[in-house]
C-alpha cells in the first residue's frame, strides 16, 4: 500500500539492509570504552569489536553517524584503511580472514554527538541538569540507531553475544549502564571509570549510558529461576518517592513472569534508572522519567480509569524485556513484534491484578488512539518503521486473537512458549505468524494480512429479513473469514461470516457484537 520507496536514500539502504560488508562476519563481543565530557557535550573513546568469520572477506561495515568521527581503526595494532560513505564506514582488513576464525578490531572515535531534540522519539544525548545543578546525562536511540553515539554494526539482525561498557564520568557523578557493575576506578583528577558487563545477547539500541548524582537501593525478587537482583538508581532528591513508586517493579515482574515466562536476563539482573526524558526499554537498564506518578505522565491513555492503576513507564518499558530485548525484530519494519505485544502487556498486567473485565476495558479504551493511516508493517531493508498503530491497533489485534483462542490457559501457554521458542533470538514477522498459527491451531494468514498489512477495519454488515439475519464481512482482505461472538436470540453464540452473505434464523431482530473483537459493524 505504500508507494514512497522513492523517498528512501542510499544511506537508508546502507543502514537498513544486510550489506555484503555486514553479512560475512558475526558479532560476538563489544567493549565500548568512552569518556563523556558535559562541559563541551562531547564523547571520545573506542569500541573493541570481536567477531567470527563466516566467509572469507576483507571489508567490513561499521556505522557511526555525523557529526561524530572515526579517527582510526586498527587490527592487531596495525592501522587500517577506512572509506567513509556518509554514516557507513568501510574498513579494509589486511589480515587474512579465515572461516571460523575469531578476530577483533578497535575503532577509535570522538566528537559531539547529536543532542536529543525530543527524547526518546528524536534521540541522541540528553544533556541536562538536576535541581542541584549537577549534570544529568542520558542516551536514547531507538529508530535513530545506536550509531548516533557509538560505532557498531548498526543493524538489528546481528546481536552481540556479550558486552562490556566502560564509561569515564565527571567527578562526583555515577554512570549506570546495562548488565552488572563489575569494576569502578577513581582517577587522579577525581573522575571515575564505571565498567558494566552484559552476559546476554543485546541489541544495539538497548545499550545505554546514564550519568547523574545517583543514589541506589535494591531488593531481591524470588522469581521463576530463583533470586533476581532488582536495582534502582534515582536522583538523590527523589529517593523517598522512588521507594514508593517503584513498588510497581516487583508487581510487574510477578505478572509478566506469569504471562510470558521467566525474566530473560537473570544473569544481568534488572534495573530501573531515572533519566531526564520519559523512558526507554534499555535491556537490564530500563530508563524511567514518568514523574513518579501513575498513568502516562499522570494521564490514563485508555480513558477508563484503569490506566491510573499503574505507572505506565515501569510496566510498558519493562514489558519490552520480553518483547524487544528477548525476542527482537530483525528489521525495524517488523517493530510491531516489539510494540504490539508490549502495549498488550499493559492490559495483561491489569488482568493479573484486577481481572479480565478491567483489562478488556483498558485495551478497548485505547482504540481511540488508532489512526489507521498506514499499515503496521513498514518497508523492509531501508530502516523504515510502520505505523504508530503498532501500539494500540496491535494490542487490540492480540486481544481479538485471545477471543479466537477461547481458552485463557492455552493463551498463556502460547505467550510463554513464544518466549521460549524465540529465546534471545532475532526474528521476522513470518516466524511469529507461523508460530501463532501453529500454536493456536488456526490459520491466521488472512487475520494478520488484515490487521498488519491493511488499514481497513473489518466491518460486519447485517440486516434482518423476516425471521432471519443476513451478515457478511466487508472492508476485508482476500480470505478473511474470522468468526465472531455475538448476542443473538438472547444468548451468546459464534457466527462465521465471510465475504459472502450468510443467513441464520432468529427469534427477535436484535444483535450485539462482542466489543472484545476489534471490528466495526453496520446495520443495513
Amino acid at each position: 500500500m505504500l508507494s514512497d520507496k522513492h523517498l528512501f536514500t542510499h544511506q537508508d539502504t546502507l543502514r537498513g539492509s544486510i550489506t555484503p560488508e555486514r553479512v560475512w562476519w558475526d558479532l560476538t563481543y563489544y567493549h565500548l570504552n568512552i569518556e563523556v565530557s558535559p562541559e563541551n557535550k562531547s564523547i571520545s573513546g573506542k569500541n573493541t569489536i570481536q567477531y567470527t568469520v563466516l566467509e572469507p572477506a576483507n571489508v567490513l561495515q561499521i556505522d557511526l553517524q555525523k557529526p561524530l568521527k572515526i579517527t582510526k581503526a586498527t587490527q592487531d595494532g596495525k592501522l587500517l584503511k577506512i572509506i567513509h560513505d556518509g554514516n557507513a564506514h568501510f574498513i579494509t582488513l589486511t589480515k587474512p580472514q579465515h572461516k571460523g576464525a575469531v578476530n577483533s578490531i578497535e575503532v577509535f572515535y570522538e566528537g559531539q554527538p547529536k543532542t536529543a531534540k525530543n527524547a526518546p522519539w528524536d534521540g541522541g544525548f540528553s544533556w541536562k541538569k538536576d535541581k542541584n545543578g549537577n549534570d544529568f546525562i542520558a542516551t536514547s536511540c531507538q529508530g535513530l540507531g545506536a550509531s548516533v553515539w557509538w560505532p557498531c554494526k548498526d543493524h538489528m539482525y546481528d546481536e552481540v553475544d556479550s558486552m562490556d561498557i566502560s564509561v569515564t564520568t565527571p567527578k562526583g557523578l555515577t554512570d549506570v549502564s546495562n548488565g552488572r557493575l563489575t569494576h569502578t576506578e577513581t582517577l587522579e583528577d577525581g573522575k571515575k571509570i564505571f565498567t558494566w558487563s552484559v552476559k546476554n545477547p543485546i541489541n544495539n539500541y538497548g545499550v545505554n549510558v546514564n550519568i547523574g548524582d545517583y543514589v541506589h537501593f535494591s531488593e531481591v525478587y524470588q522469581g521463576e529461576q530463583g533470586p533476581l537482583d532488582m536495582n534502582y538508581y534515582v536522583l538523590r532528591n527523589n529517593l523517598e518517592k522512588a521507594k514508593e513508586q517503584f513498588k510497581d517493579a516487583p508487581k510487574m515482574m510477578k505478572a509478566f513472569e506469569h504471562w510470558f515466562g521467566p525474566y530473560p536476563f537473570y544473569e544481568d539482573g534488572f534495573k530501573l534508572v531515572e533519566v531526564p526524558y520519559l523512558g526507554m526499554e534499555h535491556q537490564s537498564s530500563v530508563t524511567y522519567g514518568n514523574n513518579y506518578e501513575n498513568g502516562y505522565l499522570g494521564r490514563d491513555l485508555s480513558g477508563t480509569g484503569w490506566g491510573l492503576k499503574f505507572d505506565f513507564i515501569i510496566i510498558h518499558e519493562s514489558g519490552h524485556e520480553w518483547f524487544a530485548n528477548n525476542i527482537t525484530n530483525i528489521d525495524i519494519a517488523d517493530m510491531w513484534i516489539h510494540e504490539s505485544f508490549t502495549a498488550y502487556s499493559e492490559n495483561l498486567f491489569l488482568d493479573y491484578y484486577y481481572g479480565k473485565e478491567a483489562s478488556a476495558a483498558y485495551v478497548i479504551g485505547t482504540r481511540k488512539s488508532i489512526k489507521n493511516n498506514k499499515p503496521i508493517i513498514g518497508i523492509y531493508n531501508v530502516n523504515s518503521e510502520g505505523s504508530r498503530d503498532m501500539y494500540y491497533k496491535g494490542a487490540n489485534m492480540l486481544h481479538t486473537l485471545r477471543q479466537l483462542v477461547e481458552d485463557d490457559k492455552k493463551w498463556r501457554q502460547i505467550l510463554r512458549g513464544m518466549n521460549t521458542t524465540f529465546y534471545h533470538q532475532t526474528v521476522n514477522t513470518k516466524q511469529i505468524e507461523d508460530y501463532l498459527s501453529k500454536s493456536t491451531g488456526i490459520d491466521l494468514t488472512a487475520f494478520f494480512n488484515q490487521y498488519l498489512r491493511d488499514i481497513r477495519i473489518p466491518t460486519l454488515e447485517y440486516k434482518f429479513e423476516d425471521n432471519y439475519i443476513k451478515y457478511r464481512w466487508t472492508n476485508i482482505v482476500s480470505g478473511f473469514d474470522m468468526p465472531i461472538q455475538v448476542l443473538l436470540n438472547g444468548k451468546s453464540e459464534w457466527i462465521y461470516p465471510s465475504g459472502n452473505w450468510k443467513t441464520t434464523p432468529v427469534t427477535n431482530q436484535s444483535i450485539d457484537i462482542d466489543p472484545d473483537f476489534y471490528v466495526h459493524y453496520k446495520a443495513l
